[in-house]
C-alpha cells in the first residue's frame, strides 16, 4: 500500500513538474513576445534619436561651415584707404583686404606694410557698417 502511495505521489510530484515547465516555457514565449515588442519599440526609438543626432550633427556642421564662410568672405572685402596728409594736395590709396585693417596701421594687398602717422588722416571706402 505504502509503495502504490509513493508510486501516486510520483507521478503526481512528475506532473506537477512537467506542467510547470509548459507554463514557465509559455510565459516565456509570452514574454519573448512581449520582448520583442518592447525591443522593437527600443529599436525604434533608439532609431529615431539616432537618425535625430546626425540629422542634429548635419545642421550644426552647415551652420558652422555656412558662418565660417560668410566671415571669411567678410574678412576678406576689398576696401580702399585714402591717406591724407597735409603736405601733399591728392591723397595716396590703397588697396587692403578688410582684415588687414587696423586701428593706425593696415597691409595692403600688394604685402606692404603701412603705419598711418599721426599727422595723417585716413579714410575708409567700401566699409559698411
Amino acid at each position: 500500500m505504502l509503495g502504490k502511495i509513493l508510486l501516486t505521489l510520483a507521478v503526481i510530484a512528475i506532473a506537477y513538474v512537467y506542467i510547470r515547465q509548459q507554463q514557465i516555457a509559455d510565459s516565456r514565449e509570452s514574454n519573448q513576445s512581449a520582448n520583442k515588442t518592447r525591443s522593437a519599440e527600443k529599436d525604434e526609438l533608439s532609431r529615431d534619436i539616432r537618425v535625430g543626432a546626425y540629422l542634429l550633427l548635419i545642421l550644426m556642421t552647415g551652420i558652422g561651415a555656412a558662418l565660417f564662410y560668410f566671415d571669411w568672405q567678410d574678412d576678406h572685402q576689398v576696401l580702399t584707404v585714402n591717406l591724407h596728409r597735409e603736405s601733399q594736395n591728392e591723397p595716396v590709396s590703397y588697396r587692403v583686404y578688410k582684415y588687414q585693417l587696423q586701428d593706425r596701421s593696415f597691409t595692403t594687398i600688394d604685402g606692404i606694410q603701412i603705419t598711418v602717422a599721426g599727422s595723417e588722416r585716413m579714410e575708409i571706402i567700401g566699409l559698411e557698417e
